[in-house]
């Protein structure tokens, strides 16, 4: 075996060992956070003015870098039972994510329910649970190892013999959320949510005798609809998340603009284009644009890398695509929402 060849190898292990370790202790996230609501909180399950509610997300990020990192997701929830001032929702969800060079790959699925109540004809508070099965899993024979290149030649084995391809576990998540009609023109909304509460073992190691568990994931996130005319509303939010050593927050924007049947109380049904702008700090500016039709909508986003790796990536972060449909009901399970902004 060459220099040359040696080189690439060692070179391709630094990338393939990072992606490994940057991300098996972390969960799966969207630029399009509203798009896979049931990942961002458990309360959001059955929050919406309809019947049912499917939706799909996919991602593709650092294709400019290594193997891309691609993330699929689909869910389905509805209101399950209605009483006067309340309602119980329930959903399930299925979410499938593969990372770097090692095929690091993250089966996820996961059922909740969420109880709503209406406070008062404007306030509405939920609470949510959500339990889940992971199984992860790796393809070795794709990483390469420091201690594999001995004496200017490649000897397999060693380091990889110390892993498992595979591992699974069961995850508990919960969380709450408010939202408030202030009046004709704005509403908003506040949330925060605790996922891997249980604390899992994830690790891929043969021996885990002083294994520390999945890192909880814990996220705040707050949003807001304000309806500057009957046809245009903007609607900033914020969301931020930390687990173990890993933070981000992200902030912005999106103007929603009807195009016919401007009706605040039934604008999901409308035709309306929108357009963002969020930054993700430290790491990204993230752009979405998108279009509703009748209980569909469809976003597209975009990341711009802006942290170190930018020279890598020469910006190329990622790219999402986001699908949603909402079956319209009048009655919007006999509750009137204060707020639909996630």
């Amino acid at each position: 075996m060459n220099l040359k060849r040696i080189t690439q190898i060692i070179a391709l292990s630094i990338i393939g060992t990072h992606a490994f370790l940057s991300t098996k202790a972390q969960d799966m996230h969207f630029t399009q956070f509203n798009g896979a609501p049931m990942v961002m909180n458990p309360a959001f399950t059955g929050s919406f003015g309809g019947y049912y509610r499917v939706m799909g997300i996919y991602r593709n990020q650092w294709s400019s870098v290594t193997t891309p990192f691609v993330t699929f997701g689909t869910s389905v929830d509805a209101p399950l039972y209605t009483r006067e001032n309340s309602f119980l929702g329930g959903g399930i969800a299925l979410y499938n994510d593969r990372a770097g060079d090692g095929n690091l790959a993250n089966l996820s699925g996961l059922a909740s329910l969420a109880y709503h109540l209406l406070l008062t004809d404007n306030k509405l508070l939920s609470v949510g649970l959500q339990g889940g099965y992971t199984q992860k899993s790796i393809d070795l024979a794709r990483l390469y190892w420091g201690d594999e290149f001995r004496n200017g030649g490649f000897q397999p084995g060693t380091t990889s013999e110390l892993l498992k391809p595979k591992v699974s576990y069961f995850t508990a998540n919960i969380g709450a959320q408010f939202q408030h009609r202030t009046g004709d023109k704005f509403s908003y909304q506040i949330g925060a949510a605790a996922h891997n509460v249980n604390q899992p073992r994830e690790s891929l190691m043969q021996k885990r005798n002083n294994e520390v568990g999945l890192g909880m994931r814990l996220n705040a996130q707050a949003g807001a609809v304000w309806d500057v005319t009957s046809a245009l509303s903007i609607r900033p939010a914020i969301l931020f998340q930390s687990q173990t050593s890993a933070s981000e927050f992200v902030g912005g924007t999106e103007i929603n603009m009807a195009i016919d049947n401007p009706d605040a109380r039934i604008r999901s049904m409308s035709t309306a284009v929108f357009a963002g702008a969020w930054t993700r700090m430290g790491d990204a500016l993230l752009f979405t644009v998108g279009m509703e039709h009748k209980g569909f909508r469809v976003g597209l986003g975009y990341d711009y890398n802006t942290s170190g790796l930018n020279d890598a990536s020469g910006g190329n972060g990622g790219f999402e695509i986001s699908l949603r449909y909402i079956k319209s009901a009048e009655f919007a399970p006999r509750v009137s929402f204060p707020c639909a902004r996630f």
